[in-house]
């Protein structure tokens, strides 16, 4: 059966067509548009995409800030038969924005204008580029930018001159396996690849996600999860979409923090009845309340604490387990609830039911905090090659520390490094297959055939299942940086470079584990520094090699000689220096010659701890001087 975006579009406007689908906020107040009135809007866009001469099977990419306008941009873009490059605001110009730019044969471009000028840095870099399609006003325009409006008019005139059922014959004639999208994720090397998501894999991974959370038209959700990932697109918008339910985006600031700063203000307007989050936001929250509970006094401050730890003791770590004697602790639950909970839960719009955590992975104490508040926050567990949603836990059946209950339908299997199926319970790679799998990374013919076998997507995730239906998600079958936002990124091709290019480092290790930086684990040549001429005997000597460590280091940075090769974020910016380097004998080094990172980060968890410290943070700090010696 066909089912594609546009006809989930279709659909939900034709039962649901009064219903608020997108909400934002301009000036002081929220604007609500009905599925009617984003229609019109997307009619008049992809009429004009038509017009600029937007062909199907073209390739357009989106930058921008999430607004409403990103979401009927791309769904304009699905009407001419395009396909979205969706891109990050995080990405600059230099490296990782040129190389999907390229790589994904962009030829046209929609911007935000505060994003305008990465573009037109690099311009002249876009052979294939026809046009550039601006959301905000500018007061002068290059030779190949238009603004959206002007768009929009074009869009007017060629409805004006063709019948509806012409200008709908692009969009409808869309398959089920027609790409959507083409989302750019870490591989294995500096270069990113593309994950081709068709419309099926969206509308499936839709499905699914309803198979767990049964969201109808009355739900509300706040988008604060950036619009060009997966996640915030299938449970962001296209799960409300499908439901006749509201998606709100959050107000743009005119600096990405002062965005940030209008989230918890724009959680309370609108009162979401859910909300998709990472870690990183979900610790802001959690300190935000802890400040404003220890801003009211010790008292306020004890009954708190309190009151948490009964909720925490009476909900306990699943809905699964009997409750027991905790049922005698239901009173308090009650009265602390309606004394001091339910006001807490009031900055949070008063309507919240629960979080869901993506990206990285969520601890316990964390998940513990919120249900003690009465603000469960659920893991769940995907990747964009998945669409990506594969499982999840909910309010229904839900135990922390796991990634959840599978979604349905899909199928998954634990495999060791032969691709062995392991029975319940054992460790191995996880691996899935469904609707949802991806096409393919978008011209890589190779990383998709590694990828992808007989439909089984090999997800590179550690994991296991239990016989409750759990699965548990325990890290990277093979290696990733997780960055505090749930960002990932591989290692490996940066350490091949530091390798290299720095004749000072003998091994390196990176490591970021849900961290807002990166830090190394670095084995230094000890007879290329004494070359160098400096004397490791003495603590001057070593300062100095130190100090020359950290100048190869900053030759990826900016103005660097090897500038741009990848992004700073998962380039070290703290270092522990080791005495030993990693060999077969230490277990460190396997027998293919690659290193064995569990090992070593258990091997090194105190060094590694020590440097995302004041004192661990100085490249000169006496743990790097002592390994010197």
């Amino acid at each position: 059966m066909k089912k594609t975006i546009i006809d989930v579009f279709e659909n939900s406007v034709n039962l649901y067509p009064n219903n608020t689908f997108l909400m934002e906020k301009q000036g002081n107040e929220w604007q609500n548009s009905s599925y009617k009135q984003i229609q019109k809007l997307v009619y008049r866009l992809g009429a004009g995409l038509q017009a600029l001469g937007v062909k199907k099977g073209d390739n357009m990419a989106l930058l921008s800030e999430g607004r409403n306008l990103w979401i009927v941009s791309e769904l304009a873009m699905f009407y001419a038969g395009a396909v979205n490059v969706p891109l990050s605001i995080k990405l600059e110009e230099s490296n990782d924005l040129l190389f999907r730019l390229q790589h994904g044969d962009a030829k046209f471009i929609i911007v935000s204008g505060n994003q305008l000028k990465k573009i037109r840095l690099i311009e002249d870099q876009l052979p294939l580029l026809e046009k550039v399609i601006v959301l905000d006003e500018q007061k002068e325009y290059g030779e190949k930018e238009l603004f959206i409006n002007d768009v929009m008019k074009m869009g007017d005139d060629f409805l004006a001159n063709h019948t509806m059922e012409e200008f709908l014959s692009v969009g409808l004639s869309i398959q089920n396996d027609d790409l959507a999208t083409i989302t750019y994720t870490s591989g294995t090397t500096a270069d990113p690849k593309g994950v081709s998501l068709t419309h099926r894999n969206y509308t499936a991974n839709v499905e699914q996600c309803l198979s767990r959370v049964p969201i109808d038209q009355t739900w509300r959700t706040l988008i604060i999860l950036p619009l060009d990932h997966c996640f915030a697109h299938v449970v962001g918008f296209y799960v409300m979409m499908m439901q006749g339910a509201s998606a709100a985006t959050v107000q743009v600031g005119r600096t990405p923090l002062e965005t940030l700063k209008n989230i918890p203000l724009n959680i309370k307007e609108i009162r979401p009845h859910f909300i998709l989050s990472v870690p990183a936001l979900a610790k802001n929250f959690k300190k935000n309340i802890e400040q404003s509970i220890h801003s009211q006094g010790a008292f306020v401050e004890k009954l708190f604490s309190w009151g948490k730890s009964i909720r925490q003791a009476y909900y306990g770590e699943s809905c699964l387990d009997s409750k027991g004697l905790r049922f005698l602790l239901r009173p308090l639950v009650a009265l602390f609830d309606m004394i001091l909970f339910k006001k807490v839960r009031e900055s949070f719009g008063g309507e919240l039911r629960f979080f869901i955590g993506g990206g990285a992975l969520l601890d316990k104490d964390l998940q513990k905090f919120y249900i003690g508040i009465g603000l469960p926050m659920f893991q769940g567990y995907g990747l964009s090659e998945a669409t990506p949603v594969i499982s999840t836990n909910t309010p229904e059946f839900y135990r922390f520390g796991s990634s959840g209950k599978l979604v349905e339908p899909i199928e998954v299997k634990i495999c060791d490094n032969d691709g062995k199926e392991l029975p319940i319970g054992e460790q191995g790679e996880i691996v899935v297959k469904g609707e949802n799998v991806m096409a393919g990374y978008w011209k890589n013919p190779t990383a998709t055939a590694e990828t992808v076998k007989d439909g089984w997507l090999y997800t590179g995730d550690l994991g296991y299942l239990t016989n409750e239906g759990l699965l548990y998600v325990k890290g990277r079958f093979k290696s990733l940086l997780i960055s505090s936002d749930g960002e990932k990124y591989s290692p490996e091709g940066i350490e091949e470079a530091l390798v290299q290019l720095c004749p000072a480092i003998d091994q390196v290790m990176l490591y970021n584990n849900q961290s807002p930086s990166t830090s190394a684990l670095l084995v230094p040549n000890k007879q290329e520094l004494q070359r160098m001429g400096y004397d490791l005997k003495t603590e001057e000597g070593r300062k100095n090699a130190l100090s020359e460590i950290a100048q190869e280091l900053d030759k990826f940075k900016k103005n660097g000689e090897f500038a741009g090769m990848f992004p700073e974020r998962w380039l070290p910016s703290t270092i522990a220096v080791l005495k030993e380097p990693f060999t077969e004998q230490n277990h460190m080094i396997n027998s293919t010659m690659k290193m064995v990172r569990g090992k070593i980060e258990k091997a090194y968890a105190e060094r590694l701890a020590f440097v995302y410290t004041s004192e661990g943070k100085k490249i000169d700090n006496s743990q790097n001087l002592d390994a010197l010696a």
